[in-house]
């Protein structure tokens, strides 16, 4: 299997030759039109994605889109379209549930994918249909970019001059609140399709994944989307709870099986590129090793040998990984369920306008589904709660399924208490709610696919042009109610690198904005601790390549931290030497443990105000890697201290400076909530 897995990929030339001959289209394209846009903004990171989006998808085949969605409406009498900026699956799944909603109103709605849209000039036409009504659910990706699907919204909301008066709109927007630019893109569409004219049906709703954004959609849907809908449109809900299925299973038309291919059938043993999210490369794992020496945590270093893949980094950029469920979870949930792990199954949608024509690749085996596709460990929903209370037969669970699914302060208390505070999955779900015999279909159907997971790349290609490192710390825990409970991807990373005979890992490359200055004279500021390191070390890397080719080097001056000198320092060895050979100028720890009074970098870095101050006069750069909900929000806010103080300004000229730093790419940020 793994050999066959492993199966060198050869392109021919017909095969070259048509490749070739997309990706010139799709970068002649892009030129054209980047000349004809140049006052849109499409940054360059926004070309890498699409291009990559295009190429994968000229080698995947595709149902044929039905790019005018008002004809569509028009023919189907569905009067509610529901587009969804999605990249991780939230917002696609919170749109479909919108979208079915919708017969309870006496309404018909579907959700749809932006990327599927060829002309939104069309929008305009939407007045012609009665009680119409577009919604758009809008995830914000990296610095308040558009998702990868969305970005021709985000283009067309850019350039048009469109007039939309007379289209019906709602925004939701999701984000984290921890970050700069918190509900970016929501926002912005938000703002534009009132400038068009159109009409803003209710307030924007605002998702915060540092909180809870299922409740923030729940209470927005319920409380403010639904009530506007009513009101506009003079309609009601009948109160009645369907459970509205948007899929059926069907019988396997077809004898390929997929077994955990992303799209592309048995691409994990016919390899060929490019390489992407849909289309990932099996890396051979050269290297594990742990970087810590106590034994409550455990510090990961790998090493992934892509040199037969084409595929090319920089420093600062993520390599993705596919990750598997594990093996044991999988046949909990199988046996909870009482199917055939191995049973063949296809879930086909009962729209047959609808270009999604299956939730993840089918036929497959229901193993494969939840081993491969579906998210079998994080919490279930309060929506997935309320439709397995129909499949309840002991009335308390029922009841409790039910009060877990509503507003009620008693049912949010009861949710936050069995779900959150106790970390359940679904597979824990049911196994403390034995009553509960949910069809295995319909589960494969409510819970959300298995996503891809980021890791900073902590090596340079300079030195290192095919091997990607990765440095991650395990997850492993214990709730409260003495579960124990694994990181999906980085126990599957642990665990293929300890396998006899399965030592590759499902990845492709992530372009990343986190870039040193062009000028390598321009001196720098990194702050990391712990595996916020990971992108330094590349960056080191990449300054000692400049070293040897005496290149001018700007100073470098790194603020590292972690727990205890003597167990966490990860790549000390390597350090030192930087610090030693000169590639490292100014070197400051935090040890948080390693005296009475817990230190951090934020506290390093107030302590070197003036030699900070001193590099930020010559212009260096900042880059913070790392927790974003603490640390660097405690470093943002010394940075301006700093830049009040050293720089005698006001509140406001410290936080503009601060701001004009942002804005040139002189203070970037690679961090995680």
């Amino acid at each position: 299997m793994d050999d066959e897995m492993r199966a060198a990929f050869t392109v021919g030339k017909t095969e070259f030759f048509v490749l070739s001959a997309l990706a010139g289209f799709a970068i002649a394209y892009f030129v054209m039109r980047r000349r004809n846009t140049a006052n849109v903004g499409l940054s360059q990171q926004d070309l890498d994605r699409l291009l990559q989006r295009r190429q994968i998808q000229g080698a995947i085949p595709k149902k044929q889109t039905d790019a005018n969605f008002v004809e569509k409406m028009k023919r189907t009498g569905k009067n509610i379209v529901v587009f969804y900026g999605s990249q991780t699956g939230t917002a696609e799944d919170f749109a479909g549930r919108l979208a079915k909603q919708a017969i309870k109103f006496g309404m018909k709605g579907f959700a749809s994918d932006p990327e599927d849209v060829n002309d939104w000039d069309v929008l305009t036409e939407m007045k012609e249909i009665e009680k119409s009504l577009a919604v758009f659910v809008l995830a914000t990706y990296g610095e308040g970019e558009p998702t990868d699907n969305a970005i021709s919204l985000n283009d067309w909301l850019k350039e048009t001059d469109a007039d939309l008066s007379g289209l019906n709109f709602c925004v939701f927007a999701l984000g984290n609140r921890t970050y700069e630019h918190f509900n970016a893109m929501g926002k912005f569409a938000d703002t534009y399709f009132e400038k068009l004219g159109a009409t803003r049906l209710c307030q924007l709703g605002m998702g915060d994944d540092d909180q809870n954004i299922e409740d923030d959609f729940v209470q927005w849907q319920d409380n403010v989307f639904w009530p506007a809908v009513c009101d506009h449109f003079k309609v009601e809900s009948d109160g009645v709870f369907r459970s509205v299925r948007q899929y059926e299973l069907s019988p396997p038309t077809s004898e390929k099986v997929f077994s955990g291919e992303p799209a592309r059938f048995q691409s994990y043993h016919n390899q060929r590129p490019p390489f992407e999210a849909k289309n990932p490369y099996l890396a051979p794992i050269v290297t594990e090793r742990k970087l810590n020496s106590n034994a409550d945590r455990y510090i990961m270093h790998l090493e992934l040998d892509i040199g037969d893949s084409k595929m090319r980094y920089d420093a600062g950029d993520h390599v993705a990984i596919l990750p598997s469920n594990q093996p044991e979870e999988v046949e909990k949930l199988i046996n909870f369920l009482r199917v055939d792990g191995d049973e063949v199954f296809s879930l086909n949608n009962v729209d047959p306008d609808d270009n999604k024509v299956h939730p993840f690749p089918c036929p497959t085996t229901y193993r494969a589904a939840f081993m491969y596709y579906l998210d079998i460990t994080s919490h279930p929903t309060t929506h997935v709660c309320r439709e397995l209370a129909e499949y309840a037969e002991d009335e308390t669970e029922k009841a409790n399924l039910i009060s877990m699914s509503s507003n009620t302060p008693e049912g949010k208390s009861l949710y936050l208490e069995f779900i959150k505070r106790d970390d359940r999955s679904i597979v824990a779900l049911l196994e403390s709610m034995t009553s509960v015999r949910v069809a295995a279909d319909h589960l494969c159907e409510l819970l959300p696919r298995l996503q891809v997971r980021y890791y900073s790349i902590s090596s340079s290609a300079k030195l290192l042009p095919k091997h990607v490192h990765i440095t991650a710390a395990l997850v492993n825990y214990e709730t409260p109610w003495k579960r124990q409970v694994k990181g999906v991807c980085t126990q599957f990373m642990l665990d293929k690198a300890g396998s006899d005979d399965s030592k590759y890992l499902p990845c492709y490359i992530r372009k990343s904005q986190f870039r040193l200055p062009m000028k390598s004279s321009v001196p720098i500021i990194l702050i990391g601790p712990g595996t916020g390191f990971a992108p330094f070390r590349g960056f080191l890397q990449e300054k000692q390549f400049q070293m040897e080719q005496e290149k001018p080097r700007g100073d470098v001056m790194l603020f590292y931290g972690c727990r205890r000198k003597e167990e966490d320092f990860i790549y000390r060895d390597e350090v030192e030497a930087w610090v030693e050979s000169g590639v490292i100028t100014h070197l400051f720890t935090a040890f948080s443990r390693d005296q009475e009074s817990k230190v951090y970098v934020q506290h390093r870095l107030a302590e070197n105000a003036s030699l900070v101050w001193d590099y930020l006069s010559r212009g260096a750069h900042v880059y913070v890697c790392g927790d974003a909900k603490n640390m660097a929000r405690d470093v943002n806010d010394c940075f301006h201290r700093i830049i009040k103080e050293q720089g005698s300004l006001t509140e406001d000229q410290a936080a503009q400076y601060l701001k004009n730093m942002s804005n040139k790419g002189r203070y970037s940020q690679d961090v995680w909530s």
